[in-house]
């Protein structure tokens, strides 16, 4: 049956919660709540669907620095399959140090600059050859044409960017199978004013065309027109940080056992609703047993 699997740089998050609000230029304030861990990006929702019970790989780039020890000791502790693109002497690990305050966050991080060579996407390919669904990121664009022709599902997730727009990833859009934006940035990568007018936009690659919208659900768009798919609820949100990386991870589950893309859109409800709720994006999520029973709930 495969597995799922995905390449992207690892991250590590320092976690500053409880923040009544963030500090002007030259003040120190204290938070409330302070933790570390691994951070968002495809080893979160890696992570996630090994929890869910989907063999997942994960590729990723870590050092030899104490921070890539610590990443690699706690993918061993999540019992993920990491395989290290890395041959450098740098810090290739993304620090972030997130600043948590009323429910959304601000970010600075760092990472050593990395070249993604050839070799790198050839082994990206080698790796993921036989994979059923791939979690793509930009950067690996031959790997997954390569894998495309074989026939393996492709999901793609931009994030947010100022640059954000169809033309530099129209060769990435061309592969995807699904393109999971959330309406901040749909809105900016089609250039329109109106989820519906993006929607329409992005129908153009897609025949189910698949809008996040956070607290409000999920619009899909297809044949049958636009369907609102509604999200988990009674969510009290706490953190945002991973919350998209937690709904590719319930996409993908759906993808991956072949359900219809309207309950793959609830599964993904169900497990970014979850991932809010706690702080960091790996702290609250579901087994499969609960995401099975929170998502039949949702079909009513």
């Amino acid at each position: 049956m495969g597995f799922a699997g995905g390449a992207g740089f690892a991250n590590l998050d320092l976690l500053y919660a409880g923040l009544s609000r963030l500090p002007e230029s030259g003040q120190e304030i204290y938070a409330r709540g302070f933790d570390i861990q691994l951070g968002g990006g495809v080893p979160a929702t890696m992570i996630n669907l090994n929890r869910l019970g989907v063999p997942s790989k994960l590729l990723t780039f870590m050092g030899e620095d104490f921070i890539s020890e610590f990443v690699k000791k706690a993918f061993e502790g999540y019992g993920i399959e990491a395989v290290n693109l890395y041959e450098g002497k740098g810090r290739p690990v993304t620090v972030s140090s997130a600043l948590i305050c009323q429910g959304d966050r601000s970010f600075v991080s760092y990472q050593d600059e990395i070249e993604i060579t050839p070799r790198h996407v050839e082994e990206v390919y080698r790796q993921l050859k036989g994979a059923k669904v791939v979690d793509m990121q930009d950067g690996f664009l031959e790997a997954y044409q390569k894998l495309s022709a074989e026939g393996v599902i492709h999901v793609f997730d931009t994030g947010w960017e100022e640059d954000l727009s169809i033309e530099k990833y129209r060769d990435y859009l061309e592969i995807a199978d699904y393109y999971v934006p959330n309406q901040k940035e749909a809105l900016k990568i089609t250039g329109e004013s109106t989820v519906e007018n993006a929607a329409r936009q992005l129908s153009r690659y897609f025949k189910d065309v698949i809008i996040k919208l956070d607290k409000d659900g999920c619009l899909l768009q297809n044949s049958d027109g636009i369907k609102i798919i509604p999200p988990l609820p009674g969510v009290t949100a706490v953190d945002a940080t991973g919350a998209g990386d937690a709904f590719m991870s319930g996409f993908l589950y759906g993808l991956y056992y072949d359900y219809p893309v309207e309950q793959c859109i609830r599964f993904g409800n169900v497990t970014g609703g979850v991932c809010v709720q706690g702080v960091g994006c790996l702290a609250k999520y579901v087994g499969e047993e609960e995401l099975l029973r929170l998502a039949g709930a949702l079909q009513g």
